[in-house]
């Protein structure tokens, strides 16, 4: 990703860029607004003006991860993909985003360009224009160089019924790729560990790949949830309750990359609870399994897609795992925070 960064009178960001003055002015206009230009956000506007037909999805998040930067990408790039798959996973197809900073005083202009370029390219890639937002500066200290916020807007696939009420015994459950590997980046930079080779955060766009899957399988897709904090337990635990139907998975289809496996192990982390930013879980009927995952083969981001377990009548509420020994145990819901901060 090069974008050069233009010549700008101030090296830090101070409470000044934060007024409402010439300074906010110059850091929007030299840096956000030529940078993501397009035609909405060019009128420079408090909000946006869009074209929508039918029905909608809608959603916001807010990023405060600690690093900002970290193997893999960065809070900017994390903040564009979070909020773009929280829409894909609702069935629609993202389009819109409003983007608003909470900067620090004392983040160099360098990081907050950095950040910035980060954000066009994760933008582009996912096909989503910005269209409006806001930008904020706090005093030293009560911030953490940069907080995002991030409300996004797309329009339903046509052929899409994403809902839990659709889900039924019998019905496969599918990773997109292996897990984990966000939660152990974001420790890894944290904790100064060092492996054998760089583990790198899976932030990315999933809409691409639900958009396939919806063109393809329709309604027979039941469920797309992308399991970040809290991990694949969290998540599964979510659905098995609200669904109020049971959930069986088998350990040795879970994929995990090796490294990070050994991670987990060394830091008494188990990787269904570990967070994710780049991977997504579908519900689908029994009949379409082993095509969707053959479809998922097809990205170069779904290489370890896999059927990991299925929806059960029995136990309901509640998770189970299979082991290769044969036994069982319970995947509780998660207590507290393996890993404060991750998005």
């Amino acid at each position: 990703m090069q974008c050069p960064m233009p010549k700008i009178d101030f090296d830090i960001i101070t409470l000044a860029h934060g007024s409402g003055g010439l300074l906010t002015n110059k850091l929007l206009e030299y840096g956000v607004f030529d940078l993501l230009k397009n035609e909405e956000l060019d009128k420079h506007h408090d909000g946006a003006t869009l074209e929508l037909n039918g029905k909608i999805a809608f959603s916001t998040d807010s990023f405060v991860i600690s690093p900002v930067f970290f193997p893999g990408g960065d809070i900017g790039e994390l903040a564009i993909n979070g909020t773009v798959n929280d829409i894909a996973m609702c069935g629609a197809i993202p389009q819109y985003l409003s983007l608003s900073f909470i900067l620090e005083e004392g983040l160099s202009m360098q990081e907050f360009w950095n950040i910035l370029v980060s954000i066009k390219f994760a933008a582009e890639k996912s096909g989503v224009k910005i269209v409006t937002g806001d930008t904020k500066v706090v005093d030293k200290g009560k911030g953490d160089k940069i907080f995002i916020n991030t409300t996004g807007i797309g329009k339903m696939h046509p052929k899409a019924n994403i809902s839990l009420q659709n889900i039924k015994a019998g019905d496969q459950i599918i990773v997109s790729d292996q897990i984990a590997t966000h939660g152990i980046a974001i420790l890894s930079v944290r904790q100064g560990l060092e492996f054998e080779t760089t583990i790198e955060s899976d932030t990315r766009n999933l809409n691409d790949m639900t958009l396939k899957l919806l063109d393809e399988f329709g309604d027979k897709i039941k469920l797309f949830r992308d399991p970040t904090r809290g991990g694949v337990a969290a998540t599964l635990n979510e659905i098995a309750r609200d669904a109020n139907l049971g959930i069986e998975l088998l350990e040795s289809k879970i994929p995990v990359d090796v490294q990070v496996k050994a991670a987990c192990e060394i830091l008494g982390l188990d990787p269904l609870y570990t967070a994710n930013e780049g991977v997504f879980m579908a519900i689908v009927a029994p009949e379409i399994a082993d095509n969707v995952v053959s479809i998922l083969h097809q990205f170069e981001e779904a290489q370890y897609a896999s059927i990991i377990g299925e929806v059960v009548g029995e136990h309901n509420g509640q998770v189970l795992i299979n082991n290769a020994m044969g036994g069982k145990r319970v995947v509780h819901m998660p207590i507290g925070e393996q890993l404060p901060r991750i998005c």
